[in-house]
């Protein structure tokens, strides 16, 4: 004996929603574009960037306990050929710690 199936329909009814008179969908308006943050950041962001990766780097020895110039220096003195972007960047932003300290002074030695 074969039972007829029904529709799921059949078993629950279907409930359209009443739509009010003169009521319209409303539209979002799109957000813009993100833009791009400031040149001067963005230069930042990168030169930190750069830093952190010499830092990581095992190339050019350990960095805990000494400046990143202190590092790159000793590297060149070693025959190393740290690069000369580093040490430019370096140079340039001396009076700021987050350039001249190295990624692991926050961690005790």
């Amino acid at each position: 004996m074969a039972t007829k199936r029904g529709l799921v329909t059949d078993s629950f009814k279907m409930l359209k929603k009443a739509k009010r008179r003169g009521e319209k969908k409303e539209k979002k308006p799109t957000p813009p574009p993100q833009q791009k943050e400031a040149e001067g950041q963005t230069a930042r962001q990168e030169g930190l960037e750069k830093l952190r990766h010499f830092d990581l780097d095992w190339r050019f020895g350990p960095c805990t306990g000494i400046s990143r110039l202190d590092r790159w220096e000793r590297a060149k003195g070693h025959g190393l050929n740290p690069p000369g972007e580093i040490r430019d960047l370096l140079l340039h932003t001396q009076a700021d710690p987050e350039y001249s300290h190295s990624l692991w002074r926050d961690y005790p030695l």
